[in-house]
């Protein structure tokens, strides 16, 4: 067909072929409207990706016909010619941007060949969890070389009701784009959620009272025996079907075990509920964990904790044994729940048990190294959040400094040693003398 000024009236006028072809525009060389057997129609523009007769000819799409006018069509054709005349070449751009990956395909491969393979199974849930729930509906169609921290941004000010997992976020975007620069997605050194200032967040240690304690071992008491009652709800439909001996919630013995070696040991919840038998070292009064959280960790029984595992049965290879006796438990949240309602402790968490251990043996002073070791801290830095229970140092300065002062306060004035009478003499007061300072001693 002969080159023809493309206008509106042009576009709608052309008609499907057997084959594809173009109509070029007579005002501007090399853009025009491509038309497919289909139907299908959308602006083009042709170039020569360099100089001369041999340099490859480059075909770019600008958009479908249908999208925009064909007055933008033609702004963007001279843009694209225009950068060719720089030395450009915009269609190899675009096939290059049109393989890099979006957000939600490099979190894939960020999961994949990173976190599953080099993280432990803790890490690499909770990471899938902040991606899969969070980063991907919010930035995953995004490629990631385009993904600004205006965006990273606005996601984690959305998150301002949940300071914590808003500043995770940022946490596990900057990791996924540092996997991005290590294998070349994008240059290295690009995170997005670089200098995003991060929200305060309150702590959420919790120390339970020795009035708490009380509490919290006479709800697991009657929860292992007699059983925890329940009130039913008897305007409920159901509640004429649930038995009267059915109202009370009963917890397995290794539960409530597991409860009680959690306090007394001061073990993480996978350290525990992951424990296998032939960990358990009775006669050195020890738990050989082969992995935790900072790798090959030696747990210190007490005498209490020891009693606990003596008393449970062996019915499988894990101590606290699930369903399936082969499989350890998978979680303790319905025993917890029952006895922290019951003791008047909600809000509690069972990862407060391993803070009332430390806060414990701070308060008596053992000393922030000591108890590092026992938690199985590898940096000192981890178990300084506990710094401020440390109080015998400050105690025995405490009572240094005020014994000195209520000595002071008590002690009478010696009687043999009157004030001398101050009379006028030479210029000073009698009684009055000089010290070798120069200064005046009263």
């Amino acid at each position: 067909m002969p080159n023809q000024r493309i206008t509106k009236r042009t576009v709608d006028r052309l008609q499907a072929s057997f084959g594809e072809f173009t109509v070029w525009d007579s005002a501007l060389t090399g853009f025009g409207v491509r038309v497919r057997p289909t139907g299908a129609k959308s602006y083009v523009v042709v170039y020569r990706a360099g100089a001369g007769r041999g340099a490859p000819v480059r075909r770019f799409t600008i958009a479908a016909a249908s999208k925009i006018t064909p007055e933008r069509a033609r702004a963007r054709a001279k843009a694209i010619l225009g950068a060719v005349a720089h030395g450009l070449d915009p269609a190899d751009q675009k096939a290059t941007e049109r393989g890099t990956p979006t957000v939600t395909e490099l979190a894939d491969r960020f999961m994949a060949e990173h976190v599953r393979a080099k993280r432990k199974t803790g890490t690499a849930e909770f990471y899938r969890d902040i991606l899969d729930r969070i980063v991907k509906p919010a930035l995953g169609t995004t490629k990631a070389d385009k993904l600004t921290r205006l965006q990273v941004r606005r996601l984690h000010s959305s998150l301002s009701d949940t300071p914590f997992q808003a500043n995770r976020v940022l946490a596990v975007v900057g990791s996924m784009y540092t996997f991005a620069g290590s294998v070349g997605i994008v240059p290295e050194g690009t995170n997005p959620g670089r200098a995003i200032d991060k929200f305060k967040e309150d702590s959420r240690e919790r120390f339970l009272t020795g009035e708490e304690l009380e509490r919290l071992g006479a709800a697991i008491r009657e929860a292992e025996t007699a059983g925890i009652p329940w009130t039913v709800d008897e305007t409920k439909a159901f509640a004429k079907h649930v038995a009267k001996a059915k109202r009370f919630t009963r917890i397995a013995p290794s539960a409530a075990a597991a409860l009680r070696l959690l306090l007394l040991t001061g073990c993480r919840l996978r350290e525990i509920l992951h424990l296998r038998w032939e960990h358990v070292d009775f006669e050195r009064g020890c738990l050989f964990l082969p992995d935790s959280k900072s790798g090959r960790k030696t747990v210190i029984l007490n005498a209490p904790s020891l009693a606990i595992l003596n008393e449970l049965e062996h019915v499988g290879p894990y101590v606290v044994p699930g369903d399936n006796p082969e499989k350890p438990r998978h979680d303790l949240k319905r025993p917890w729940i029952a006895v922290t309602r019951r003791a008047e402790l909600i809000g509690v968490r069972l990862h407060d048990l391993r803070h009332t251990y430390a806060s414990f043996g701070a308060g008596f002073g053992l000393g922030l190294p000591i108890i590092g070791k026992l938690l199985g801290h590898a940096h000192s830095a981890t178990t300084a959040r506990y710094a401020h229970l440390d109080n015998d140092p400050l105690r025995h300065a405490s009572e240094a400094i005020a014994s000195r002062i209520a000595a002071a306060l008590d002690r009478k004035p010696e009687a043999s040693h009157p004030p001398a009478p101050k009379t006028q003499i030479a210029g000073r007061t009698k009684g009055e003398s000089r010290t070798t300072s120069g200064c005046l001693r009263y």
